[in-house]
């Protein structure tokens, strides 16, 4: 019987066997905004561990695959989104979750990514993989979620509010002719919070290339006032200088 060995080509003096294996997963954070509130992309559970939980869509990493290309395999068929729209999809690494418990299987250290996107189609009703139905959830309602996706879920949240303090992101949840109105529920649903108006107006337009004035058009917006301009998303993809989120209450 052969002894056992480094692999092909790695330095003598190294045994990887010396170390303990361990399993590399991926789980992303899909957020939307849908209805006016921030939705996250579950899938529940047909397995154990969690069997019957919410969890984040995710699994494990193959051999010979990179974490980012595992994230969209796992994304495409866990929840049935269109392989197309899951490629095209611009997936951020959000950080690593390595702590030495959290998954009672064995020792997996978990790289998980983030998205905020607008126009997400329904999953399929039945889910693939490991995941036995998918859906979009409130984000207000996931709670309790399998392993520790509820930290990687709070951190992805934090993540995406700061992408909209640099990034020209939130123009891409309005419709292509907006309201300065409607920008800011974009922010205050993402951020969680209420915005002073005439500071959110006053800001936004005082931003090189965020929005640009469509002549002469308006929109009744419900109330007693005239009718609210109208604006387009402008030429700008970052925010100079940044439209900071108030650290407490309505200050913006």
């Amino acid at each position: 019987m052969a002894l056992r060995g480094p692999p092909p080509g790695a330095p003598v003096t190294y045994d990887p066997y010396a170390f303990e294996p361990f399993a590399v997963t991926v789980d992303l954070a899909v957020l939307t905004v849908r209805g006016g509130a921030l939705h996250v992309l579950l899938i529940r559970r047909g397995q154990e561990p969690y069997a019957g939980a919410w969890a984040l869509p995710g699994g494990f990493v193959l051999p010979r695959e990179s974490a980012e290309t595992a994230a969209r395999r796992e994304l495409a068929e866990e929840t049935g989104l269109p392989p197309a729209l899951v490629a095209a999809l611009h997936l951020e690494q959000l950080r690593t979750y390595s702590e030495p418990d959290r998954d009672p299987r064995m020792r997996v250290v978990s790289v998980a990514f983030t998205a905020l996107v607008p126009d997400m189609p329904e999953p399929a009703e039945e889910g693939g993989g490991d995941a036995d139905r998918a859906r979009w959830v409130p984000l207000g309602e996931a709670a309790e979620l399998a392993f520790d996706h509820g930290l990687i879920l709070a951190d992805a949240r934090q993540r995406v509010g700061s992408k909209l303090e640099y990034t020209c992101l939130a123009t891409a949840f309005c419709p292509p002719e907006f309201t300065l109105g409607e920008l800011q529920a974009v922010y205050e649903t993402v951020w969680d919070t209420s915005l002073d108006r005439p500071n959110f107006r006053r800001k936004v337009l005082a931003t090189p290339g965020f929005v640009e004035a469509v002549p002469g058009a308006a929109r009744l917006t419900g109330g007693r006032g005239k009718p609210a301009a109208l604006y387009r998303a402008g030429p700008a993809t970052t925010l100079h200088p940044p439209l900071l989120r108030p650290s407490e209450g309505p200050t913006l």
